[in-house]
């Protein structure tokens, strides 16, 4: 009988995932680029096999992401007891969920907005298309909608 995959090895291969969709790898690429084979990734990004320590990080290296990338997004964890002088302030919470299903992050259409800034290579319209994104948000924020 098969125990079902750890929710943080789940978390890890979808955040895999993600980021190999965002660069425009193919599973089997990917799977080429680190020395494994592409059932091994597709495992990967189920949950199905976890991912040692020195895999993760040549993963990060490729996909030119810290290794703490794929931890992201994570439910903080459960306190522990920790010494009196070993105690660090938490971080504050800045980021929330958006409303919905899944985190805007998660979504189709920010993959595919993302995708498709990328392939812009001349940077003035890059930076433009960045400024306009901020003083759209910016307006939105001062309208209250």
């Amino acid at each position: 009988m098969s125990e079902a995959p750890h929710p943080i090895d789940v978390h890890v291969g979808k955040r895999l995932r993600l980021r190999r969709s965002l660069m425009g790898l193919s599973q089997e690429k990917l799977a080429e680029l680190v020395g494994v084979t592409f059932q091994q990734i597709q495992k990967y990004e189920r949950g199905t096999n976890r991912i040692g320590c020195s895999r993760l990080y040549r993963l990060a290296q490729v996909l030119q992401v810290p290794v703490s990338y794929f931890f992201e997004g994570l439910d903080p964890p459960a306190r522990v007891a920790v010494p009196p002088g070993l105690q660090e302030a938490p971080a504050p919470f800045e980021h929330e969920d958006p409303p919905g299903d899944r985190p805007l992050v998660d979504r189709r259409e920010t993959l595919e907005l993302v995708r498709a800034f990328n392939r812009i290579t001349d940077p003035v319209i890059r930076r433009r298309i960045y400024e306009l994104t901020k003083a759209l948000a910016a307006l939105q924020a001062r309208e209250g909608s």
